[in-house]
């Protein structure tokens, strides 16, 4: 079965194409911001312009537009292949990734980026398990519940650094990545956001 996948969350943008576990090609880079002008030229780029008989995405927790780019691009692609659309979680890969660069089966925190000052917080034990619901967490908060050695994410050197001790992982989402937690039960391709969004409408206009 070949499986597209799509991951627009954060500031970096991949895709990937595998067929089962094996990867077929793949496309990453950290843009920040600009994932839809990058997403289907990436996808384009792919043998049969990537079509596939499953799609998953990223649905978060992450950035609002990135989120959004992706889920939209994965419902509009499914409708048109008439295939089914999944989403993975972005801080269960992230923990899967550190533990494959550690070739390890110790715990891992994942310290995301999330806004205002705060992290997207979640701990996974030494099988990739979460061990709670992951939360929007200010460093101090997040210090406080923090307790794996590994420390992974684009925000994990901050938190050791505010905690006072582990080993940090820099790491963000790759497609490439989602054999990982392919055995992971899927997520519904809804959005994960992680925190309410800061535009709020004024008096009189519907949210």
């Amino acid at each position: 079965m070949r499986t597209l996948v799509i991951d627009t969350a954060t500031k970096a943008c991949s895709v990937a194409l595998f067929d089962d576990d094996t990867l077929i090609e793949s496309h990453y880079e950290t843009i920040g911001r600009g994932h839809a002008e990058r997403l289907l030229p990436f996808i384009a780029d792919f043998p049969g312009r990537g079509k596939a008989d499953q799609i998953m995405v990223n649905v978060g927790p992450g950035s609002f537009t990135g989120i959004r780019v992706g889920i939209a691009a994965s419902r509009a692609l499914g409708l048109a292949w008439d295939v089914h659309v999944s989403g993975y979680g972005c801080l269960g890969l992230v923990a899967a990734m550190a533990r494959a660069q550690t070739k390890g089966s110790d715990a891992v925190d994942v310290a995301m980026t999330g806004g205002h000052g705060e992290y997207f917080f979640e701990r996974f034990d030494g099988n990739g398990a979460s061990l709670d619901h992951f939360a929007a967490l200010a460093p101090e908060n997040a210090a406080r519940r923090s307790t794996a050695a590994l420390i992974a994410g684009d925000a994990a050197a901050d938190l050791v650094k505010e905690r006072g001790s582990g080993v940090s992982f820099d790491i963000l989402p790759d497609a490439a990545q989602w054999h990982l937690v392919a055995a992971v039960a899927a997520l519904p391709a809804t959005p994960i956001y992680g925190r309410p969004p800061d535009a709020k409408p004024g008096k009189g206009m519907s949210a």
